[in-house]
């Protein structure tokens, strides 16, 4: 009996943990690597929609830090989700993945520029890997939406 709870409680938070997960690509059958493919709806702004493909390796404590990003306007952004949202240089951490044991994360952080009105979104590692930190951006202009504010009079 303890053992049928503990199944399905693991199938429950495997479950959970895959829902986000749209795609899985074998990198071959001679490597425990496969890309993997989530998806992201921003919390705040849910008319955008991200896919993330990173590396994933099973019988690691660690995943590669590469990451790929591509963002699109899939619904209604409007001017109250922008104003909403964090304006700073920094922006706001959206979306945050352990990929090690050891401390290091994938991050996507959104970020606005007002002067043209565009949502940045910045896929990134939080420990350096072979000298550099890896990281992907992808834009999403307002031009368009119902938040989009002309210059014109």
């Amino acid at each position: 009996m303890l053992i049928l709870i503990l199944l399905i409680i693991g199938f429950v938070i495997y479950q959970k943990a895959n829902r986000d997960n749209v795609g899985d690509i074998s990198l071959g059958i001679f490597t425990t690597q496969n890309i993997k493919i989530n998806i992201l709806i921003d919390p705040i702004v849910t008319g955008v929609t991200c896919h993330i493909a990173s590396i994933e390796d099973d019988l690691s404590f660690s995943d590669p830090s590469d990451s790929a990003i591509s963002c699109r306007q899939t619904g209604k952004i409007t001017a109250v989700m922008i104003q909403n949202i964090d304006k700073s240089k920094s922006g706001e951490i959206v979306f945050k993945k352990s990929k090690s044991i050891f401390f290091k994360n994938m991050k996507i952080r959104r970020i606005y520029d007002t002067q043209n009105q565009t949502l940045m979104y910045v896929s990134y590692s939080t420990k350096e890997t072979s000298g550099s930190f890896k990281h992907s951006l992808s834009t999403v202009p307002l031009w368009g939406s119902e938040a989009y504010k002309s210059s014109q009079p």
